[in-house]
């Protein structure tokens, strides 16, 4: 299929070396990182970046690069340049299991299976990049791991489909990544209006730039899809970091796999 203009557009942003913002100060800033990984080096990855301090929070880019070494290269400036650094990424990035699946993911059939948000099952035989990429990561600085504060430096496995149930108080996932093209892309239509009023509700302080404002509007197609996943990804880490972790839950373990979620605001009145 032939890619329209406005693909052609997002597309383009695997050419991003060095999104805005990145000379400037960082001392005190932490750097938060949501990244929807690719399980191949076939297609690209999301990437979002975002900068907060204790006053406020701001997006400072998108890139979609694609490849190991492409992304690596990406992040590692900016990983270099800021003291505190937490990235969260949608996949396994802690996997020993040659087959079958992790504990972690068993894990989520028992708690989410009712809202259709539980995990596929994740092997070294079906997905052996994610682990190679946390390898790259810490090779640079990064460690697996959920802590945050100054001079720490973090990857932490996150899941949207439940964090989204979980922010958004929702009965069922937003089925926006199966189904036919029209469908795909009410339901894509639904997770940007839930995602704007998120935003209100939960990240007053974040500073939204022209970009991510036109992301939140833009018509579905998957260059489109992947960035917004990553900027979900990225608002769990500010989530996360925001509230110091007493608002998150951790499944999981660091030896067999972990994800980060937020908790859950059904259980809380409003």
């Amino acid at each position: 299929m032939e890619q329209s203009a406005t693909e052609r557009e997002w597309v383009s942003l695997n050419k991003i070396s060095s999104p805005k913002g990145i000379i400037s100060d960082t001392k005190s800033e932490t750097l938060i990182i949501g990244i929807d990984l690719a399980w191949g080096n076939k297609k690209p990855d999301g990437v979002c970046f975002m900068r907060a301090n204790k006053r406020s929070a701001h997006v400072d880019g998108f890139a979609y690069p694609q490849g190991d070494s492409t992304l690596i290269e990406l992040l590692e400036p900016w990983i270099s340049r800021h003291n505190e650094v937490f990235i969260t990424i949608d996949a396994p990035i802690i996997c020993l299991n040659k087959t079958g699946t992790r504990p972690v993911d068993r894990l989520t059939h028992r708690m989410f299976h009712r809202e259709h948000a539980a995990c596929h099952p994740a092997n070294l035989t079906k997905c052996p990049r994610p682990p190679k990429i946390l390898k790259l990561l810490c090779e640079i600085g990064m460690k697996p791991g959920w802590k945050i504060g100054q001079g720490i430096k973090t990857a932490a496995e996150v899941y949207p489909h439940p964090a989204m149930v979980r922010l958004f108080r929702l009965e069922r996932i937003i089925k926006y990544k199966k189904g036919r093209v029209h469908e795909r892309r009410n339901e894509f239509q639904r997770l940007q209006k839930l995602m704007k009023k998120c935003l209100r509700e939960h990240f007053s302080n974040l500073r939204l730039d022209e970009e991510t404002t036109n992301l939140l509007s833009e018509d579905w197609n998957k260059p489109v899809e992947d960035l917004t996943d990553a900027l979900f990804c990225a608002l769990i880490g500010l989530w996360h970091w925001h509230h110091r972790g007493d608002m998150s839950e951790v499944i999981g373990n660091l030896t067999t796999g972990f994800i980060l979620l937020p908790k859950d605001l059904r259980a809380i009145t409003t």
